[in-house]
């Protein structure tokens, strides 16, 4: 088969490769999808940049979606040609989804609706389900104020359409007019330009002084320091599933005990079995509403998935970036 792959962290125009690899062969419990499209999310890149090797080889990508042709022992043979999107695909595995065919227990490689396009469900495992799941940890937000940091990142436009669809008004954060306008798309009520304005001040204008109920947030170690500045109204709740400094970041604990604010933190890759299959129920209850819209701001074909990579390490567009497959 055709794949992708890189044997060394660093450069992707230094590091990945394009050839062939064997085709692989499902074992019990597993299924084989032949891929249409493969997600490429800024963990992918992250990974290829500086995550320790597993194998010789790494074929990037845990998101991704195509067909079943195959199955293994003790999988039904009925699921194949499903049409299906795929999550952890490379998440502590060294075969990934920028190739033509993907072996994965069966249970990761979930049906794709009929009028949902494979480049769509290229960005369900980790974009989708990540802001679902971040949703789903503040319970009901019916009239709450939720205020999304980075609502215009591909995460954040997911959390907007699914927070406003279940009757919160989204303040959110954008860096641009073009963001800000895709923000809006999604669903926010307010954009506050980050680069430009000082955010927490804005949240409590728009708030009568007292904050938002809750922070959606994607970068914890800018979104910390404004705790202390009042985005966050009291007994307020901040989520959070990932910080451009994964180092220890300093948080005003006399303020946040005081005010008895909530915070959270999860990765998406871990989620818990029943977290998981609840956030993938919530998703196609979305997809049967026609409730979310899906950016594919960018396809790109295999050979160029160093292009691609780097697109999404310079955040040259608003919206996912795919590779197609086939």
């Amino acid at each position: 088969m055709r794949a992708a792959w890189y044997g060394r962290n660093g450069a992707a125009r230094d590091v990945l490769e394009i050839g062939e690899l064997p085709t692989p062969v499902p074992g019990p419990g597993e299924v084989r999808v032949r891929l249409h499209s493969s997600g490429v999310n800024p963990s992918d890149v992250k990974s290829r940049r500086g995550r320790p090797l597993i194998a010789e080889k790494i074929v990037p990508h845990s998101d991704g979606a195509g067909v079943i042709d195959a199955v293994g022992p003790d999988v039904a043979a009925a699921r194949i040609g499903e049409r299906v999107w795929i999550w952890n695909g490379q998440w502590q595995r060294p075969f990934g989804t920028a190739a033509g065919y993907i072996v994965l227990p069966a249970r990761q490689a979930v049906a794709l609706p009929a009028d949902t396009d494979f480049a769509a469900g290229a960005c369900f495992g980790i974009p989708a389900l990540t802001a679902i799941h971040a949703v789903n940890l503040l319970g009901g937000i019916r009239e709450k104020t939720v205020l999304v940091i980075g609502a215009a990142t591909s995460v954040g436009h997911y959390v907007a359409q699914v927070a406003a669809h279940r009757g919160a008004r989204v303040i959110g954060t954008a860096g641009s007019a073009e963001k800000a306008a895709h923000a809006k798309a999604g669903g926010v009520a307010e954009v506050i330009d980050y680069k430009h304005d000082d955010v927490a001040q804005r949240v409590k204008d728009l708030t009568d002084g007292v904050g938002a109920d809750a922070v959606i947030d994607m970068d914890f170690s800018t979104t910390a320091g404004m705790l202390a500045h009042g985005i966050l109204r009291s007994h307020g709740e901040l989520v959070s599933y990932g910080s451009n400094s994964m180092e220890q970041v300093p948080v005003p604990f006399r303020d946040l005990l005081f005010r008895s604010i909530t915070l959270r933190f999860f990765v998406v890759y871990e989620l818990l079995v029943a977290e998981r299959d609840k956030a993938i129920a919530d998703l196609n209850d979305l997809l049967a509403a026609k409730a979310l819209r899906h950016t594919i701001a960018a396809h790109y074909p295999l050979h160029e998935i160093a292009v691609a990579h780097e697109a999404v390490e310079q955040g040259r567009f608003t919206g996912n970036v795919v590779l197609d497959i086939a």
